[in-house]
């Protein structure tokens, strides 16, 4: 099965149209005020018409009130809302409910630590996905890290790789983790907030290749 891309933090719209005539299969913007990736309503809304059918609409959320999404939700189109804070599954499940918006929810990889029991818990919820980040004690993703790719688990559920992706390492990220989608962020910035269009269609092409160097090794070729 092909693998799946979402360039996230999307702030201009020259980087709307670079990631999705790269290929992108969904666009990320970032409701989270701490982030220097932060878009505000209005300029999501902006960014939003640039957007063509086919191409998912993210709202990455941390931490935010049911109140607050909703008013998001009201004025900017958005298709999936991803939870990276420390949301509950329970509160990850009414949002949702109230919203009527699929969901995924990110889970940070601790080393030592099983994922697969909370893995399940939100899966029971009803997320759609999971992302499996890279840990950090402070930030809620967009470290730049990555965690043991040898520790993604096998499970058939859903699961988006993130942290620490770029040009360079993601086709060895797709063959090792066999992730049903990758999700990208700094690895293709020039600066924070601001991406470089070649490192887009790098980054692209390399999803392309891994995916289809996964798809050949399952079908014996």
């Amino acid at each position: 099965m092909r693998t799946r891309a979402k360039i996230c933090g999307i702030t201009r719209s020259e980087d709307v149209l670079a990631a999705v005539h790269a290929g992108a299969d969904a666009i990320g913007f970032v409701f989270f005020e701490a982030s220097p990736r932060y878009v505000s309503i209005l300029r999501a809304q902006e960014l939003a018409r640039s957007i063509p059918a086919y191409v998912s609409i993210v709202g990455l959320f941390v931490n935010a009130d049911q109140d607050e999404i909703i008013r998001v939700v009201d004025q900017v189109p958005l298709d999936i809302l991803q939870f990276h804070g420390d949301e509950t599954a329970e509160q990850c499940r009414q949002i949702a409910q109230h919203t009527r918006r699929r969901w995924y929810k990110a889970i940070q990889v601790q080393p030592d630590v099983d994922v697969v029991p909370a893995i399940l818990q939100y899966r029971q919820a009803g997320a759609s996905a999971i992302l499996l980040d890279a840990w950090h004690p402070e930030l809620k993703g967009g470290t730049g890290q990555q965690f043991d790719w040898s520790k993604f688990p096998s499970l058939e559920i859903p699961l988006i790789l993130a942290g620490g992706l770029k040009p360079e390492n993601i086709e060895d990220a797709i063959r090792i983790t066999q992730a049903y989608a990758v999700d990208v962020s700094g690895g293709v910035e020039s600066a924070k907030g601001m991406k470089d269009r070649q490192l887009i269609e790098q980054f692209m092409q390399g999803v392309q290749r891994g995916s289809a160097k996964y798809e050949s090794q399952q079908s014996g070729g």
